[in-house]
């Protein structure tokens, strides 16, 4: 069975989304796509959040997000437990995401890269095994001890 890619946008990023989301169903992946379902004014963190939740919870073990700048996807993902939302805006940052930090979540700055750069950086992530070795230490203290 195909991996499960969920993603999902703010309205900056809904026209590059529908390109990856295509993109990823070349691939032979199986997408989810959590919205939104057009270019109208949304907040990003009703969309980062149900995707970061669903990665954290184990429904899907990778998922992509996009904004204008990737940063408001990323701050509001990382909020979640076991989620790593990378912000990669070349081929090489997210391959290193994968390679090195274990990303489980590629965001992209939909205003800061073209349609032909959003498809390779989604490439280079999928395509990027996690290496291990000393990085699985330093990943592993990423995560925090629930403080309740």
């Amino acid at each position: 069975m195909p991996e499960t890619i969920l993603i999902a946008s703010d309205h900056a990023g809904f026209e590059l989304k529908e390109k990856l989301e295509a993109e990823l169903r070349s691939l032979g992946y199986r997408v989810q796509d959590l919205g939104p379902a057009s270019d109208a004014s949304v907040d990003y963190a009703d969309f980062a959040h149900p995707l970061a939740e669903r990665i954290s919870h184990g429904d899907a073990a990778r998922g992509v997000l996009l904004c204008g700048t990737g940063l408001g996807m990323s701050y509001a993902a990382n909020r979640h437990a076991h989620v790593r939302a990378a912000v990669a805006w070349t081929p090489e940052i997210a391959a290193l995401s994968r390679e090195h930090n274990d990303s489980n979540v590629l965001v992209l700055p939909a205003r800061f890269v073209g349609d032909d750069e959003g498809r390779a950086i989604l490439k280079a992530w999928l395509d990027t095994p996690f290496a291990g070795g000393r990085h699985e230490r330093r990943v592993e203290k990423i995560e925090i001890a629930d403080p309740s």
